[in-house]
């Protein structure tokens, strides 16, 4: 069983810690910032607008993405529905000692309690313009039932989690986004890379968050 120890991050927010893999489940350099640069700003803000946005997040973890999404959604009355995938989901009272509600605004409190409290594998009305599916279920058993419009790939990485990195997994991410819908991910490795080219994306390599170079964002053409 891993040991899950809270540490704070660059920009004064918090992630989990886990000594038996020596990862963490954010950029130390700053997790909520992190979430912010690659899902929000190079993800959310440029997917096309629409009646929903369809999101699918590989690695829902503590829901900080979830809770910047919801945000967003409601700052800009854009509907959303999300769906989140989790393997080994984490204790609710863990998620609540990270405080992401403090860095994020007041308003989202409410948001992240129901996101975290809130039932898996059914859809939940959290708010006026977002609704989240939590589903635990591994990616390799997950089959999405509409075209989904932005991918969150926000596994742990391939040093950690090389299974989740397979072309196969790739090729499935492909043929689950609508065309001209995008994954994104903190990930720039050139094998990743050249396997996202060889299933079909089309790639961008922006400017990473603080600490990271580069990020990936690659388009269903």
């Amino acid at each position: 069983m891993n040991t899950h120890e809270i540490r704070f991050t660059g920009d004064g927010s918090k992630t989990i810690f886990l000594p038996e893999l020596n990862e963490t489940y954010h950029s130390s350099n700053g997790a909520v910032q992190e979430s912010r640069h690659i899902f929000i700003q190079n993800g959310l803000e440029l997917a096309e607008k629409g009646e929903v946005i369809r999101i699918l997040e590989v690695g829902f973890g503590t829901g900080l993405n979830a809770l910047l999404s919801a945000s967003w959604a409601e700052k800009n009355n854009q509907p959303i529905h999300y769906t989140g995938i989790e393997a080994n989901p984490l204790r609710p009272e863990l998620c609540f000692q990270l405080d992401y509600p403090r860095h994020i605004g007041s308003t989202s409190e409410k948001i992240y309690d129901e996101l975290i409290r809130c039932d898996w594998e059914i859809d939940n009305q959290l708010s006026t313009h977002f609704s989240i599916q939590k589903r635990e279920v591994k990616i390799q058993d997950f089959v999405a039932l509409e075209p989904i419009n932005l991918i969150y790939f926000d596994a742990f990485g391939p040093r950690v989690q090389a299974e989740m990195w397979d072309i196969t997994i790739l090729e499935k991410m492909y043929q689950s986004l609508n065309v001209g819908g995008a994954l994104v991910t903190y990930c720039a490795q050139g094998q990743f890379k050249r396997d996202l080219k060889a299933v079909g994306f089309s790639l961008e390599s922006l400017p990473g968050p603080p600490g990271k170079r580069e990020m990936t964002r690659a388009t269903r053409i």
